[in-house]
């Protein structure tokens, strides 16, 4: 049975999605965080270690020494409900913004939501009243997945999804009902640091979107970064031989998805059209040319 789990991960690293990979990355990271917790004398030693080496600190000083934890604390739960609802949210919400806006940008919006969501907590916990002055630590994906939300709200704010219990809802009123709770928390005496991270993911979707709409992309750079280090891995391609253990065959210098710049602006055109007209219509407006075309727009990396 291991062996069938193992698989199935291997499976879904390499031709799933990136919301699964996502979701498995932080399904995989609280499992490992429990076992060592109830390892751990008392739930302390290195449970504890781990828990404020991955959170992110309010204290500046603390975020100096630990800066990867800007990046660490949006794939890091240690509760249950935590991380089950968070993930829940991600896969219901991330599968639209992905079919949307295309599989290649769900993770630079997930990280630089996450990265955002993360620096409004600190500004908060430092400088609002509530705050404790540099003495917090917050962890969850809870800021990303807000931005997922909003950002696909934002695209298609007249799609609808099918709720337990109470039938269809556009997405827009989902997005709106969220938001309204993270604040009303805000102003609450509970994670009111974390209420005000989650309106940062959501705060930053929104612009996103609005940014995409005025033709500028601010993932561009980071899904950049990416291309360019599949580009490079597919560049040179080895294969055993019986002189030697590995063999260089070819080095490309262009990708093998690559298409001629003028159909590239073309594609494009074609997609922000379709774009404004769920933002106008809906996504059930579309004709089955357009659904397709956004089909495959989406599963480009």
């Amino acid at each position: 049975m291991v062996t069938s789990v193992i698989d199935d991960i291997k499976s879904t690293f390499r031709s799933g999605n990136m919301i699964s990979k996502i979701i498995l990355v932080n399904v995989a990271l609280y499992i490992f965080i429990n076992i060592v917790y109830v390892f751990s004398p008392n739930g302390q030693g290195l449970y504890t270690i781990l828990e404020r080496a991955l959170s992110i600190p309010s204290d500046p000083a603390q975020l100096i020494r630990q800066p990867w934890s800007v990046f660490t604390h949006m794939f890091f739960h240690t509760g249950f409900w935590h991380v089950f609802w968070n993930m829940l949210m991600l896969y219901w919400f991330g599968q639209i913004m992905g079919d949307l806006l295309g599989d290649g940008r769900v993770l630079p919006i997930y990280l630089m939501s996450g990265l955002f969501g993360g620096l409004v907590f600190v500004f908060h916990d430092l400088f609002l009243p509530g705050g404790t002055g540099g003495a917090a630590i917050a962890l969850g994906a809870s800021a990303a997945v807000m931005a997922v939300v909003w950002s696909a709200a934002m695209t298609s704010p007249d799609y609808n999804m099918r709720l337990l219990l109470i039938g269809n809802v556009r997405l827009k009123y989902i997005a709106l009902a969220l938001l309204f709770m993270d604040l009303v928390g805000s102003a609450g005496d509970i994670n009111k640091g974390g209420h005000w991270a989650h309106i940062g993911g959501a705060v930053f979707g929104m612009f996103y979107v609005y940014m995409l709409r005025q033709g500028t992309d601010i993932t561009a750079p980071w899904r950049g970064l990416s291309d360019k280090a599949k580009r490079t891995s597919r560049s040179w391609q080895v294969e055993k031989t019986p002189r030697s253990k590995f063999k260089v065959v070819h080095k490309t210098n262009q990708s093998d998805n690559s298409v001629p710049p003028g159909q590239a602006f073309d594609q494009q055109d074609e997609l922000d059209r379709i774009l404004d007209k769920i933002k106008a219509k809906g996504y059930d407006n579309l004709n089955d040319e357009e659904k397709d075309f956004l089909y495959r727009a989406s599963k480009k990396k």
